[in-house]
């Protein structure tokens, strides 16, 4: 499971447009975590590049709303608490005061995008 950044980040290894370059970025480091206990370099804090911080902000608050064949979806304020408890250990603490802040116009584009494929399991 863990490897599926590095291969990522490998298939876009020679890319040469901007948006490539950064969603390479994102693949490798969308599951570092804020205080270094993410993965695969373990990288901490400001050392995670800021696309990849924002995408594992994104990546869990979508995966939390989400069913998934092994889950089933938390509701908005089950989701909004874990990030907020996440704050400082997964997260960039500045990074959720601005998702929290802006909580209505994210959950309209998290809804206007969303697989409803999943939501009846």
């Amino acid at each position: 499971m863990k490897t599926h950044v590095i291969i990522g980040a490998e298939i876009m290894e020679n890319a040469s447009h901007t948006l490539l370059q950064m969603a390479k970025t994102i693949a490798l480091t969308h599951h570092e975590k804020w205080d270094g206990s993410g993965y695969p370099f373990g990288l901490k804090g400001e050392e995670i590049p800021m696309a990849g911080r924002i995408a594992a902000l994104a990546d869990v608050f979508d995966a939390l709303l989400s069913v998934r064949p092994y889950k089933r979806s938390w509701s908005l304020d089950e989701a909004v608490t874990e990030i907020k408890n996440q704050s400082g250990r997964h997260f960039d603490p500045r990074l959720v005061d601005i998702f929290l802040e802006n909580q209505v116009a994210i959950l309209a584009i998290y809804q206007k995008f969303r697989d409803s494929s999943l939501e009846n399991g």
